[in-house]
């Protein structure tokens, strides 16, 4: 069977491609279509279906302006209700794709239009499923999206329909069958995916902790909800844009894109409420920026960050870019919903200089000066790691801020002391100094490469020493 995963990394997502005699079907696209119409181009095929496994809360899918482009029909799974032409398919309607055979099975629990599609071949055997996010490799997705837009729906009727929805509906499947998901390790739609993207689904059962043959209802929803952390501010927000529709990704990077001098730059953001956001590298942004600006670089998890930390995805934005990276960084804005930018400053920071406005800096140690620094005296240290990474292994008597919550927990920072504060290799240390200085904070002293390096002194750390990124 011809079919393809086109992964995402920056948002850890899979969409699918699938081709059979001149006929094309996507699968959960992202915001920008034009890779799968060339790749549909490449086979000389006609893309003839869209199918959404549900309505997206960590990204906005591409289906609105992949229709418009190719006249192809958008297809959800029973109880969808989008505001716009689609097929809502009825549980296990099917639909042909060449030679192929694509076949809808409700899913619900994940949230109630969930929808997994079977793969069957030109013989009508079963290859493989698209999962959606109701089944990963090594996690099942989360039930505790759809009460930010309904209370009726907890996050407990959810996790109970997603029980019989696994065991009724997939786990029945012969274990043969290749389980295609949406979503890989790093994205938040659950809390223990693996960093493998496809499997058997027979070696899921024997591996994925929710699919225990032996588990009841009460264990099941009890393991699920363990441990699962708030989900990001703007999930609710990129719901309603899957349902509601938007703006076409071109005119949002018509408008993105503008190039503003460091005169107009300073006008807009001292004139409106726009947050300028600092895309470039931690290391540039700690040595020179914006005063105010709020840094996340487009070298990590870029997209999802932006959607945990600044909330509003209608948000304005000026944008601070690396040469050359303005058009990604528009684009990669607008995969999670944030569609408001209004221009880039040319030139960039010598521009900026030169004009005459001031910079700013993140006062910035190595590893070993904070080595001799703990040596001489017992300073604060603030851990802006995920708990999980703090518990496997930190500074001795460091606080724990996670960066995911600092918008929520800023009356744990400490106001009136130098503070030292470091991540796992710098990356979300800085965004952490970079919103901190942006709400008025100038005590804090960055440590260099962060826990990665820290670990490598005399500094005392618990045991069990972990970092990531």
């Amino acid at each position: 069977m011809k079919i393809e995963q086109i992964y995402t990394g920056c948002i850890a997502q899979a969409a699918y491609y699938l081709e059979s005699n001149g006929e094309a079907a996507i699968f959960d696209p992202l915001r920008e279509v034009q890779p799968y119409i060339s790749r549909a181009d490449k086979d000389n095929a006609t893309i003839k279906y869209i199918f959404e496994t549900h309505f997206h809360a960590d990204f906005v899918s591409g289906h609105i302006d992949l229709a418009n482009k190719t006249g192809a029909q958008i297809v959800y799974g029973p109880t969808a209700s989008p505001e716009f032409d689609a097929v809502i398919a009825a549980d296990g309607q099917e639909f042909t794709v060449g030679s192929y055979t694509v076949k809808a099975i409700h899913t619900p629990g994940h949230t109630l239009e969930s929808t997994c599609y079977l793969l069957l071949d030109e013989n009508k055997n079963l290859h493989g499923i698209i999962t959606g996010d109701t089944l990963f490799i090594g996690d099942v997705g989360r039930p505790d999206l759809a009460q930010a837009l309904t209370e009726e729906l907890t996050q407990e009727l959810l996790a109970s329909h997603l029980y019989d929805s696994l065991r009724n509906k997939i786990m029945p499947l012969p274990d043969e069958t290749i389980v295609y998901p949406s979503h890989g390790a790093g994205s938040a739609c659950g809390k223990n995916m693996s960093k493998e993207t496809t499997d058997t689904l027979g070696n899921q059962k024997k591996v994925n902790y929710a699919l225990r043959a032996d588990m009841t209802r009460e264990e099941f929803i009890a393991e699920l909800l363990d441990g699962l952390g708030r989900p990001p501010a703007y999930f609710p927000q990129n719901v309603l844009l899957n349902i509601k529709g938007y703006d076409s990704l071109e005119h949002v990077i018509e408008k993105g894109v503008k190039v503003l001098s460091p005169a107009e730059f300073e006008a807009i953001a001292s004139g409106t409420h726009a947050l300028v956001l600092d895309v470039r590298g931690e290391d540039d942004f700690a040595a020179e920026h914006i005063p105010g600006s709020v840094f996340i670089g487009l070298n990590g998890s870029f997209a999802p960050w932006v959607g945990a930390l600044i909330m509003d995805v209608n948000q304005p934005l000026l944008l601070v870019t690396p040469e050359g990276k303005e058009e990604e960084a528009v684009t990669r804005l607008a995969r999670v919903g944030f569609d408001n930018s209004l221009g880039y400053l040319n030139g960039g920071l010598e521009a900026w200089k030169l004009a005459g406005f001031e910079t700013d800096t993140v006062q910035t140690i190595s590893a070993e000066a904070f080595a001799r620094v703990m040596q001489e005296k017992e300073a604060i240290v603030v851990d802006s790691r995920k708990p999980s990474e703090f518990e496997n292994g930190h500074v001795v008597n460091a606080l724990n801020i996670p960066l995911d919550f600092i918008n929520d927990q800023f009356a744990e920072v400490p106001k009136d002391t130098t503070f030292y504060m470091h991540c796992a290799g710098g990356y979300r240390s800085v965004i952490m100094a970079s919103i901190l200085k942006a709400r008025g904070y100038h005590n804090m002293i960055n440590i260099d490469k962060g826990f990665a390096a820290i670990k490598n002194t005399d500094v005392k750390t618990t045991l069990n020493q972990q970092a990531s990124i």
